[in-house]
């Protein structure tokens, strides 16, 4: 059944972001992507983790992470527009975090200049038992609001892996992955026990007071703590996650935001990835007007794959994947739309005893260039999952720098368009 009435997206804000972060899509633009990327100064300090990366409408580029602060953490970001990264600034600092390599924070800009972040905290004893909090500053991050949690279930159950996007009147779209079904079942973390004991794909919208509308179920049944992904197309909001059937066949979904409802779940693909069990391997998904380009890692039949697949009607159909990888992969995905309609997918691989950042350019039509490798990096859960973002003028990437202590590192791709 399609969800009841959400409220309007801003469309055209959503046509304004695609034109200003990447750009409305140009087939007769020349455009190039500048190799080797150049290493930049990354703000986070000894000790930093989780990075994420979100560029805004007005072509800034924020990068969040999290801090230890003697027992405490504190989750941090810095803004990048004219080439450096800003000062930090601090959202929260807390006791009790979740932090885990897979489950990260995030800080959001909405064009009317409000930001919104997001953290985890633990709520219980289980080792998932975590809540979703939620922080709002609407002066430019000097001041944030008291910590506010989206869903209303009141469970000691994992509630994490959020995709934010900006809404309308001041408000902002959430979507979660959440485990209230697990409350009364004696199950472990999705894997057996009866059929109430589902992890599902919920979504609410808050607004600037914090108040909460329309917390809805988007699909009752999903892989337990995969990534999920949202971007804002000119149609509205799409999301991107993996599904998990009764069979244990876990492909990558989607769903989106159309005319006022939420649409019923669809696979972007079907792989056929049976797996009795997480991969902890989530799908990146990004937007310019109505082009949307979802990636995505895959393991169906023994075969590892790291796979593109391209919308031109804001993910009412997608067109047949093409494969990214150049063999090896990991996983650990992210992408981004350029201003000419291609998309630069990013993944982690395999190397003899390590592990490296790949980049490929990928357009529609299946033409590919040659892969790059940025960056190499432990193969490790600690090294977390590499973020992609751009603007008009560059590409950012922020990942996990794994030592004696972490540290976060980035970099950055020039884009050069032809006079």
């Amino acid at each position: 059944m399609v969800a009841p009435l959400f409220g309007k997206p801003i469309v055209g804000l959503a046509l304004l972001m695609a034109c200003l972060c990447g750009g409305c899509v140009s087939r007769e633009s020349r455009l190039s992507v500048v190799f080797p990327a150049q290493m930049i100064d990354s703000p986070a300090a000894a000790g930093s983790l989780e990075p994420n990366l979100f560029a805004a409408a007005d072509g800034r580029v924020f990068l969040s992470w999290v801090e230890p602060v003697g027992d405490d953490h504190s989750l941090r970001y810095s803004v990048r527009k004219t080439g450096a990264w800003s000062a930090p600034v601090t959202v929260a600092r807390g006791s009790g975090w979740f932090v885990n390599w897979a489950d990260f924070p995030s800080v959001v800009a909405s064009p009317d200049g409000a930001l919104s972040a997001h953290w985890l905290q633990k709520s219980g004893e289980d080792t998932y038992a975590y809540d979703v909090k939620v922080s709002r500053s609407f002066d430019g991050g000097e001041t944030w609001s008291a910590a506010l949690v989206p869903h209303r279930d009141g469970t000691k159950t994992e509630h994490g892996f959020v995709s934010m996007l900006p809404w309308d009147n001041g408000r902002i779209m959430i979507v979660w992955l959440d485990g209230r079904n697990f409350a009364d079942e004696k199950t472990d973390h999705g894997e057996g026990g009866s059929a109430k004991a589902e992890m599902t794909l919920r979504t609410a919208v808050m607004g600037p007071d914090g108040g909460l509308e329309d917390e809805m179920s988007l699909d009752d049944r999903v892989c337990d703590c995969c990534q999920t992904a949202a971007a804002l197309t000119t149609d509205g909001a799409i999301v991107a996650y993996r599904d998990r059937s009764v069979s244990e066949v876990r492909d990558i979904w989607f769903v989106r935001h159309h005319n006022g409802q939420w649409t019923k779940p669809r696979p972007v693909a079907e792989d056929g990835w049976e797996i009795f069990g997480c991969p902890v391997n989530g799908p990146a998904i990004a937007a310019s007007g109505r082009r949307v380009a979802v990636v995505w890692f895959t393991h169906a039949h023994e075969n590892p794959r790291v796979k593109i697949a391209f919308s031109d009607d804001a993910g009412e159909t997608f067109g047949q994947p093409i494969r990214v990888d150049d063999g090896d992969p990991m996983g650990r995905v992210g992408v981004v739309i350029l201003a000419d309609g291609s998309a630069v997918a990013s993944w982690m691989g395999f190397t003899a005893d390590q592990a490296d950042i790949r980049l490929r350019r990928v357009w529609p039509d299946g033409r590919t260039e040659e892969p790059h490798t940025l960056a190499q990096l432990s193969k490790e859960r600690a090294s977390g999952f590499p973020v992609l973002a751009s603007n008009d003028r560059e590409i950012v990437v922020a990942w996990t720098d794994v030592g004696s202590p972490s540290r976060v590192r980035t970099a950055s791709l020039r884009l050069d368009r032809a006079r």
